[in-house]
């Protein structure tokens, strides 16, 4: 097995811009994924499995719900923190980020913000310690791009509601222990749902066959018929607006965990550049190679300084819907392009699984889509700065 020698390039400090809880959170993530993370996830992802025994360590990271009060289990850290915790996460894999990602932006961050204290009380503590796994259903199988479109709905049959339809595309839904489901009323108004694993009528069937996030689980989530409780609807926030404002959250974090894999797959390529030898010199002393070499290194600071400007604005309640998606456009973009230059790098080695860069590449391929595509966040700018909206 192959010692993990990652290291992170910071070509501008930037840590000298962190605070020293930034810095103490983040190398203890970066640890985290160095001692259980790079040794296993090629295995798992070559099978095709996600690897639940790191829960636990993802929890003591505080990798889920960073930004949720102590007083409901969270690390109480600010965003900045939780956007290296998700960076480090991803320099290891995209699939154990999407688990994370999901359980603190998806999952606790709307029963924080939408839902009732007895709510938070019940779910939030046992979130935070991975007791409890959660997922989040918007997409549907004919509603992607077009959440407002959905179908999925629930019926008020006085003592509960009747939750019918499905979701598509769901990270750790095969696991989940709940769901927050977002559902129309009869009046066709959006609203917020948290379903429980064991209510009759609840499905989740696992989708398999994926070239990309192999060491992540996705499903369904099917609905026929299920009773929920009255006290499970998400009372504080509806509209397509509540599902969005999660969605700004797992954006922001995805803009920082691209960070990650783009880091990963430039240290990978400089190390074997300095080491593979053609033609009497290493290639990293040629042209070609100094060149993909250099712009990766610069494209990574650009995301790195777009990532932390983004962060203190977040902290401010400033950040806007609009400059997170800029954020989480470009920086997947950039990541990704930096996994196919990278790979090139290391030729045909480049392919292989001893080297974590196809790995990288086939995931982000999944991230440029997930979270809002590569061209709807373009056209989420377009209207930010036009006022004129290309959707309709």
């Amino acid at each position: 097995m192959k010692p993990d020698l990652f290291e992170a390039p910071d070509y501008y400090n930037l840590d000298d811009l962190f605070s020293e809880e930034h810095i103490l959170v983040r190398d203890a993530a970066r640890q985290w994924v160095k001692r259980d993370i790079s040794p296993i996830i090629e295995d798992y992802a070559q099978r095709a499995e996600f690897p639940k025994e790191i829960i636990g360590g993802l929890a003591e990271i505080g990798a889920f719900g960073p930004y949720i009060p102590a007083e409901y289990g969270g690390a109480g850290l600010d965003q900045i923190s939780y956007g290296l915790i998700m960076q480090e996460i991803e320099r290891g894999d995209s699939g154990v980020r999407s688990t994370a990602s999901v359980q603190s932006s998806l999952v606790m961050y709307p029963i924080y913000a939408y839902g009732t204290e007895e709510q938070r009380k019940k779910y939030l503590p046992k979130l935070a310690t991975g007791e409890f796994m959660g997922c989040f259903g918007l997409t549907e199988p004919d509603h992607g791009s077009n959440p407002s479109g959905m179908t999925t709905n629930f019926k008020d049959k006085g003592d509960h509601y009747l939750l019918n339809g499905a979701k598509l595309w769901i990270s750790n839904s095969p696991f989940a222990d709940i769901a927050v489901v977002w559902a129309k009323n009869e009046e066709g108004r959006i609203h917020g749902l948290i379903v429980e694993r064991g209510m009759e009528g609840f499905s989740t069937p696992e989708t398999h066959n994926k070239w990309s996030l192999r060491a992540s689980a996705t499903g369904e989530l099917i609905f026929d018929n299920v009773k929920v409780p009255k006290e499970n609807l998400l009372p504080n926030k509806s509209g397509l607006g509540a599902p969005l404002g999660c969605l700004d959250s797992a954006r922001y974090g995805i803009a920082w965990g691209a960070i990650g894999a783009a880091m990963d797959c430039y240290d990978t390529a400089l190390r074997y550049a300095k080491e593979r030898v053609q033609f009497g010199k290493p290639i990293a002393a040629t042209q070609l190679q100094q060149k993909k070499l250099a712009e990766m290194i610069t494209e990574i600071t650009k995301a790195q300084l777009l990532a932390f400007r983004l962060g203190q604005l977040k902290n401010e309640g400033r950040a806007t819907s609009a400059q997170i998606s800029m954020a989480k456009r470009n920086n997947v973009d950039m990541a990704i392009k930096i996994a196919r230059e990278a790979r090139q790098v290391l030729g045909g080695m480049g392919i292989t699984g001893e080297y974590s860069i196809m790995r990288h590449m086939m995931n982000l391929e999944s991230v440029i889509t997930y979270e809002g595509t590569h061209d709807i966040h373009l056209l989420i700018t377009g209207m930010d700065i036009t006022g004129h909206s290309a959707f309709k």
